[in-house]
């Protein structure tokens, strides 16, 4: 089984790099994490011959995962997402070390007039019999309200009204 999330994401009145630009800096993913109430995080970018490599590594507490989830995720979730960009579209990988499954897809930039339209195409696979599907739909809901909580901030960030 797999679980799919489409989300579009709008950033009004700017333009593509600016908001592709966010995804490589360090301080607006440290705020993401803050407001989703991370444990910790990390940002690497490294250059690409065509764009450039991305890795945010944070953790979440399991304190809000239901029961039958957190036996299997322990006392954190550490998550690994890379992103592989090319222009204005990403390719997205999202692991949780150690456990079965992965999060795949891509981030796509779109100007639309005057916005941003942010298209998040994911698929969720977890790799464990009989409790899978109800773990694909638990993280399927996490990350999308994760790319909702980013939206959030990046909005606040590019109006410069974040405050941390």
């Amino acid at each position: 089984m797999a679980k799919s999330i489409h989300e579009t994401l709008i950033y009004p009145d700017t333009n593509v790099e600016t908001v592709a630009a966010l995804a490589a800096d360090p301080a607006f993913r440290s705020a993401v994490a803050a407001y989703q109430h991370a444990l910790r995080s990390d940002l690497t970018v490294a250059p690409t011959a065509d764009g450039r490599k991305i890795r945010f590594e944070y953790a979440h507490g399991t304190e809000r995962v239901p029961s039958f989830a957190k036996k299997l995720a322990g006392d954190e979730i550490p998550i690994i997402q890379e992103e592989t960009w090319h222009g204005d579209k990403a390719d997205v990988l999202i692991t949780i070390p150690g456990k079965p499954g992965d999060m795949r897809g891509t981030i796509t930039l779109e100007q639309r007039g005057a916005d941003v339209a942010q298209v998040v195409d994911l698929t969720v696979k977890v790799g464990i019999p009989l409790v899978g599907g109800k773990i694909e739909d638990l993280i399927a809901g996490l990350l999308t309200k994760a790319a909702r909580a980013e939206n959030k901030v990046g909005l606040k960030w590019l109006a410069g009204e974040w405050q941390a």
